[in-house]
């Protein structure tokens, strides 16, 4: 039950059109008289499909709704066959961002991985490299007795 002590609302102006005159673009597929819409048919399909990859509206492409509801089973369709791709592939020209390095300036030498040191783990303080788990594990004894003993 609404309040009665709630002010109703004005109400809107009526919207004014502004295509006076214009007449709403027909549905190409009426006009030609095509029963069905065909997923094979790739070149009429790009027609409704933006260079993003989007499918375009019915204001835009002009279609009826019974067409643009055929037209977009036969892009999905498409794409599911991979005769059509799911997004296109886009360039960007915009500079900057996260990855911009040019305020810091170059990054100087890489240096060589052949001439690099082996980093020793923290608490390592033996200078030897073990190849083999046994080696280690004697070691490891032998350190462990000295250890005990003192």
């Amino acid at each position: 039950m609404p309040r009665k002590n709630m002010p109703t609302m004005p109400k809107r102006a009526p919207k004014i059109d502004t295509r006076r005159g214009a007449k709403k673009k027909p549905c190409s597929f009426c006009q030609h008289g095509v029963g069905t819409v065909d997923y094979k048919d790739l070149a009429q399909l790009r027609k409704y499909i933006s260079d993003r990859g989007k499918i375009r509206g019915r204001k835009v492409s002009g279609n009826c709704q019974q067409h643009q509801r055929d037209v977009t089973d036969a892009i999905k369709t498409a794409r599911e066959l991979a005769l059509l791709p799911y997004t296109q592939r886009t360039v960007t020209e915009r500079r900057g961002g996260r990855g911009n390095r040019d305020d810091r300036g170059p990054r100087g030498p890489r240096p060589d991985r052949d001439n690099a040191e082996t980093p020793v783990s923290a608490g390592v303080e033996s200078d030897v490299l073990l190849d083999d788990a046994s080696e280690a594990a004697e070691v490891f004894k032998t350190e462990l007795a000295g250890e005990v003993s003192e």
